[in-house]
């Protein structure tokens, strides 16, 4: 998501950045191509409108227009602003030490019973005690789909049954609580396909009587201007308190999830990053908005390695790295997540990256299989492969043998590259990738900021 409106952002900031000074037409001219790039996106008028007016109003005076960072500057305030667009500081929701109840609200296809899985899990992993209630009694796999989620988690579920009233509902709850106290229950509610008044007296309904102290709406990232009119139904009728946007690993231009927060006036809470159970992350305004900007997300990347439980690995020099160090690192860097979304969340990566870039992940897993196929010996000394050493292992990956030829030769060529880069090192070795990461896009312990560094002006190819 935000690639195609990101790249056009960068390509009208980094015109502005080549100019040591700018007149206030250049910065009209700048504005407009802002604007039309955010309408593009799908990003709602009035706030496209309001964007452009915040970032015009500062941009034309007297701190930028005659500065020598003029256009560095303006990077500043589009940045800044779409920080502030997209929510200012990251929120949570507040929890307290017991009788928390989230509502999970949303029309069908959003994603909801997933992300009610998905925040199971996280809450859990953080030491909560959860339990979940299957409230959508209008379709049943929903419920069944909440009871796998449950089971997976690892956190029981309480099925709302068919006629049952919200008392009732309440009181099974109550009973339940007696016998195996959770400190936090989430509801994941009835879905539609569109908004009608027996959905939402049904929701106000339940909310009375089982008074929760967090109700979310679930928003689909790929359903654009259509999501904030739901939205805004939905807070006129249940009092959202946040929103979680889902599919934010998808291909949509972006423009709901920018809009949301401007237009609700209620903070996103989570987005939702894949399928997985694990593809629910906390959202950070300031990531984001460096992510579209091509400034990457040195610190997301940081956290994925932590999550990762990455193991340290021994430095050594360029001669010394075998097939070994090649498979163990491989499967460290899997542990973070796809390859291609990593690569996104290094700082210029975006824009040195060709148009519709992607990686094969299956070659990933092919390259673990033909190294898994070699002795520990071949691992260790891949020159000792001669023709009927390549042909086992080829047999042994299920390959050609001009695939194992290709694997050492791409070998040959990273140990040619770290050389490289121990001679600009100064001679020093390669660090670990858990290691190596630690200190990755820190300055003096922190993170740096984006006016410290701005993105790099690397072309695309």
């Amino acid at each position: 998501m935000f690639e195609t409106l990101g790249n056009k952002l960068q390509d009208i900031l980094e015109r502005l950045q080549r100019e040591k000074t700018l007149t206030d037409a250049q910065v009209k001219v700048a504005m407009r191509e802002i604007r039309m790039a955010l309408l593009e996106a799908d990003v709602n008028f009035g706030v496209a409108k309001e964007f452009v007016s915040r970032v015009s109003e500062k941009a034309v005076g007297q701190e930028v227009l005659g500065s020598l960072n003029a256009g560095q500057m303006v990077v500043k305030l589009v940045h800044d602003e779409l920080i502030q667009t997209l929510g200012g500081e990251s929120k949570q929701p507040t929890l307290k030490n017991e009788g928390n109840v989230v509502f999970m609200v949303g029309l069908q296809g959003a994603g909801k019973t997933t992300s009610t899985g998905k925040l199971a899990k996280f809450y859990k992993e953080k030491g909560r005690r959860v339990l979940l209630i299957a409230a959508d009694t209008q379709r049943p796999a929903a419920r069944e789909q909440l009871r796998t989620l449950g089971n997976q988690v690892g956190v029981p579920v309480l099925e709302v049954a068919n006629g049952e009233t919200p008392a009732q509902t309440r009181q099974r709850l109550n009973e339940f609580q007696q016998q195996d106290f959770r400190d936090l229950v989430i509801v994941d509610t009835a879905g539609r396909l569109q908004i009608d008044e027996n959905l939402m007296t049904q929701l106000a309904d339940l909310q009375a009587a089982l008074q929760p102290t967090e109700t979310l709406l679930v928003v689909d990232a790929m359903t654009g201007q259509e999501a904030l009119s739901v939205a805004k139904t939905f807070d006129e009728r249940v009092n959202l308190s946040g929103l979680i946007i889902t599919k934010m690993d998808g291909d949509a231009r972006g423009g709901a999830a920018l809009s949301a927060r401007f237009v609700t006036g209620k903070p996103i809470y989570f987005a939702g990053t894949s399928e997985k159970l694990t593809g629910l992350e906390p959202f950070y305004p300031d990531r984001v908005a460096g992510r579209i900007l091509g400034m990457g997300d040195v610190l997301g990347l940081i956290e994925r390695a932590q999550q990762a439980d990455l193991q340290s690995m021994e430095t050594k020099k360029a001669e010394e790295f075998d097939l070994e160090d090649l498979l163990n690192q491989l499967r460290q860097i899997r542990k973070m997540g796809p390859l291609g979304d990593l690569i996104k969340l290094i700082p210029g990566m975006s824009r040195a990256l060709p148009e519709g870039f992607s990686i094969d992940e299956k070659q990933i897993h092919k390259i673990d299989s033909m190294i898994s196929s070699m002795t520990m010996k071949e691992r260790r000394n891949p020159k000792i492969l001669n023709a009927s050493r390549r042909k086992r292992v080829a047999a042994g990956a299920g390959t050609q043998v001009s695939e194992i030829n290709k694997l050492v030769k791409m070998h040959e060529q990273m140990k040619d590259m770290m050389k490289m880069l121990q001679r600009m090192s100064g001679g020093k070795g390669m660090g670990a990738l858990g290691g190596g990461m630690k200190g990755a896009g820190m300055k003096g312990g922190r993170a740096l900021q984006p006016n410290q560094v701005l993105p790099p002006k690397l072309p695309r190819r």
